[in-house]
């Protein structure tokens, strides 16, 4: 099992993770970017090595770097590093994942976050601030096992959006 840099080598991986997910009754969002009309996938991988440099940011994002967790050859889930807080990064935090429907609860989730904990003391981090949905039991119980300090709840981006749940880690 290991993070790596989007590649197009993991293509149909990608592909039909990214259709459970929109078959997720439970996910209203998908949480996984998809390639835009007529894109090709080799497009679509070169975007988020775009976003790692800060080319072609829609208005308030900033640049990050994705990864996603690969095991045995298949694509797992994602996890994205983002450079900097600013205000709209200060509700979402520094780093944020997911992990495909059918591969919640066998430890993935644990295990993405911890090795995203080790790229981000590569970049420099020292500390993190993670954020989830007030309601997600599973991702706090991740951030919790992580190392993660509850600092309170906050409001959601927008009105009517769920109170989302903040945590810092120290890297170690």
């Amino acid at each position: 099992m290991e993070l790596v840099l989007p590649s197009v080598k993991y293509k149909e991986s990608y592909l039909e993770a990214l259709k459970e997910a929109e078959s997720d009754p439970g996910n209203k969002v998908s949480e996984l970017q998809r390639p835009k009309e007529e894109e090709s996938f080799e497009n679509f991988v070169a975007n988020f090595y775009d976003e790692m440099k800060g080319i072609n940011l829609p208005e308030g994002y900033v640049p990050a770097t994705m990864y996603w967790l690969i095991d045995n050859g298949e694509f797992i889930g994602r996890l994205q590093i983002r450079h900097e807080l600013n205000e709209l990064t200060r509700r979402r935090g520094h780093i944020g994942y997911y992990i495909r429907p059918c591969k919640r609860k066998m430890g993935y989730g644990k295990k993405i976050l911890e090795l995203g904990l080790l790229e981000a003391k590569k970049m420099g981090f020292e500390k993190v601030l993670l954020c989830c949905n007030d309601n997600n039991v599973g991702s706090y119980k991740i951030i919790e096992a992580n190392g993660g300090i509850f600092e309170g709840i906050a409001d959601g981006e927008k009105p009517g959006d769920l109170k989302k749940r903040r945590y810092w880690i120290t890297i170690k």
